[in-house]
């Protein structure tokens, strides 16, 4: 019987292991996708308690609380911070199959080399240890990326952000902490507000956003300010309904129908959606910037809960929307206009995975490797299997060895883990493939296609 987690978990053959130890274990970290908060980073806060920066913004952790009866008030409530850690301790014996039991013991370990076990009977000795750890100046959010050989990190942020966060901190640290373009609030004319964020935006670029053109007169501009600090890529959140074909007088028909306070269908809210989609690839060509399209969440589904806690805590799942039609016609008009710009494609249901991959092989034109591929397995299918699925899928129909590799899409500073727990996955699935005699046991070459896949691709791909 293998002893838990030890240096060969996950790694189930001498060529894993190999290839683990040799190439993948001291790769750097190039984070291209978080929603980590730039202020926190510049100011360098410490954590007062282990609670705080195991369980403060982790919905992921979260949700398994409410799903083993633990009470809102130790989870997001007023409870203290050691009554929330004691009860996350409770429920981890109850996790184990869930990526989370794995995630956390990581994080222990990595971060504060305890090989504990979490449960109620560790519970003291682990709350005093990592808190005595995190009063020093050693565990500032600073010095917990750079154990995690953290080289660069991309933010998630609004085209209204002033961006101050990350001009300090360009001057400040040596670890790049660079924003990424988040569009999403052009893109939802339905929704409740829209015309107020138009607003904003109009008084922040000096364009009338409430004509087609002001309002890409004034996303020009904030792209450009946006290239100023660094920025290298964008980030899109899309659900069943973002494309239909429509020509520019239709979309200043719908936007000036929004501004009447009137309805727009389903159609009309593709044809919306799509216009700004491909817009905004033609200004990412130009910039040389990455184009990511996470499509499938279904978003604040309790709405009791959303209008007490707000967005991204815990009610989010899976959706099921039919896409392929729609993806191939919105890669297509972007083809036709500008074209298609360095492109990766998540969904967040697995069934959806060859619809991606094989739509990114329509597009490819030859002008750089990888340049449209199918993303990381991502949230609800960032575990073991998932993940395994992705890397089979992009292997099947794609190329593997120019994959960009793992993000953490995280809100915790302790996520970084996740990045090895991919990589021993990665090395156990080349590694099988070597002792199955499906690959040949060339070193250099496994080798190379590892570090590839953990970090050099992404630089390349990125541009950093």
């Amino acid at each position: 019987m293998k002893k838990f987690m030890d240096e060969d978990f996950l790694l189930q053959n001498d060529t894993a292991k190999r290839l683990y130890h040799q190439a993948a274990e001291t790769m750097p970290i190039l984070d291209y996708h978080n929603h980590l908060e730039p202020q926190v980073i510049y100011e360098d806060r410490c954590y007062p308690d282990i609670a705080e920066v195991w369980l403060g913004r982790d919905h992921y952790k979260w949700r398994a609380m409410r799903a083993d009866g633990i009470g809102e008030d130790k989870i997001t409530g007023k409870a203290s911070g050691r009554e929330k850690f004691d009860a996350w301790c409770a429920v981890m014996p109850d996790l184990i199959g869930n990526p989370l039991y794995h995630w956390t013991h990581l994080e222990l370990k990595r971060y504060f080399g305890m090989d504990t076990i979490i449960c109620p009977e560790n519970a003291d000795q682990i709350w005093e240890q990592t808190n005595a750890m995190l009063n020093t100046p050693e565990y500032s959010v600073r010095n917990l990326l750079r154990k995690m050989k953290v080289k660069t990190l991309c933010t998630t942020d609004d085209p209204l952000d002033d961006l101050h966060w990350h001009k300090l901190l360009k001057a400040d640290f040596e670890i790049r902490v660079l924003p990424a373009f988040r569009p999403d609030p052009v893109l939802n004319i339905e929704k409740e507000g829209y015309l107020e964020y138009l607003g904003k935006l109009a008084e922040l670029t000096g364009e009338d956003c409430g004509s087609w053109e002001g309002l890409k007169a004034a996303l020009k501009k904030r792209m450009d300010h946006f290239a100023e600090q660094g920025c290298k890529l964008s980030d899109h959140a899309l659900n069943g309904d973002f494309y239909a074909p429509a020509d520019e007088a239709q979309i200043q028909k719908l936007l000036d129908q929004k501004k009447a306070d009137q309805s727009l269908t389903i159609s009309q809210l593709r044809q919306y959606r799509g216009a700004v989609l491909v817009f905004l690839a033609s200004e990412y060509v130009k910039r040389g910037w990455a184009m990511q399209l996470h499509i499938g969440a279904l978003r604040n589904n309790n709405s009791r809960m959303f209008a007490k806690l707000g967005a991204d805590t815990g009610y989010d799942s899976t959706d099921d929307p039919m896409i392929a039609g729609q993806l191939n016609s919105l890669l297509d008009a972007m083809e036709q206009n500008a074209g298609v710009p360095k492109l990766i494609l998540y969904s967040l249901n697995s069934k959806d995975y060859e619809v991606l991959a094989t739509a990114a092989g329509n597009f490819q034109d030859g002008s750089l490797p990888g340049k449209i591929q199918l993303g990381s397995a991502w949230w609800f299918c960032d575990q073991k299997r998932g993940m395994e699925k992705q890397l089979d899928t992009l292997a099947e129909v794609g190329l593997l060895s120019r994959f960009v590799g793992m993000l953490t899409d995280s809100r915790s500073f302790l996520s970084f883990p996740r990045h090895e727990y991919f990589r021993r996955i990665l090395c156990n699935k080349l590694g099988t493939w070597v002792e199955n005699g499906e690959a040949p046991q060339d070193w250099t070459q496994l080798e190379k296609m590892v570090r590839n896949i953990c970090y050099d691709n992404a630089v390349r791909y990125f541009e950093f």
